[in-house]
């Protein structure tokens, strides 16, 4: 498993290749997708949007809505460029393209207003039909910390930020499996972690498995919480 942030500043054409805090965030991202690429080319992205959909892998789209016309495909054979495409799959289609070519991804966005437990069942149904298919697919999960942990942060500064991204951060670096499913939903709202939903998703996925995580990068560019991170299923 592979655990990314989704800021449009992953893509070089939209920041410069001179920016070192986005530097930073996207090579930590891009050995996460390695790592995922280098067991399996069948990945699931988990990430949120205003309303449960899944994006198939023969989707594709671009970041011309960020300011560039930068293209994303979810898989070799993606068709026509899709102008609507949600940005945890833009995200998931440029890393995929980056790092691993070969591979194919198919999204599974969650409701970011999904509660907790609709969460989990939504995982628990994912990994029921991951394992029923017969192949071995990876699990990509995409998601954004606090946006208001700096007075120039795009949520403007609010004082219990600082906690909220730690708890976060600390579960995701050590697969706390319940604390992530009991994060402080309007707590985290209110500090702009709007992610919550595709974390607690993944709980549902994870279910009983023993896991070895890594941690990649932890930290707050521009005022915003990222984690990048890997999870490992321990046989």
């Amino acid at each position: 498993m592979a655990l990314v942030p989704s800021p449009p500043l992953l893509v070089p054409e939209l920041t410069g290749n001179g920016a070192p805090e986005a530097s930073e965030v996207r090579d930590a991202s891009l050995d996460a997708v390695r790592f995922l690429a280098a067991a399996v080319d069948l990945w699931v992205a988990v990430g949120v949007d205003d309303s449960r959909r899944r994006v198939a892998s023969t989707s594709s789209g671009t970041f011309a809505g960020y300011g560039v016309d930068v293209a994303a495909a979810l898989s070799p054979r993606a068709s026509a460029a899709d102008p609507e495409l949600p940005l945890p799959a833009l995200i998931a289609g440029w890393l995929r393209g980056q790092a691993a070519p070969d591979s194919s991804v198919d999204v599974r966005l969650v409701e970011q207003n999904a509660d907790s437990d609709e969460c989990r069942r939504f995982g628990r149904e994912l990994r029921e039909e991951i394992d029923s298919d017969g192949r071995e697919w990876g699990l990509l999960v995409i998601g954004d910390g606090a946006t208001t942990l700096t007075e120039k942060a795009p949520g403007s500064f609010d004082g219990r930020a600082a906690h909220v991204q730690a708890q976060i951060d600390d579960a995701l670096a050590s697969a706390d499996l319940e604390t992530l499913a009991t994060l402080d939903r309007r707590l985290c709202h209110d500090v702009g972690a709007r992610s919550v939903a595709a974390w607690q998703t993944l709980t549902g996925v994870v279910g009983t498995d023993r896991l070895g995580p890594r941690t990649l990068y932890r930290g707050a560019p521009f005022g915003v919480g990222y984690f990048v991170g890997t999870w490992d299923v321990l046989r």
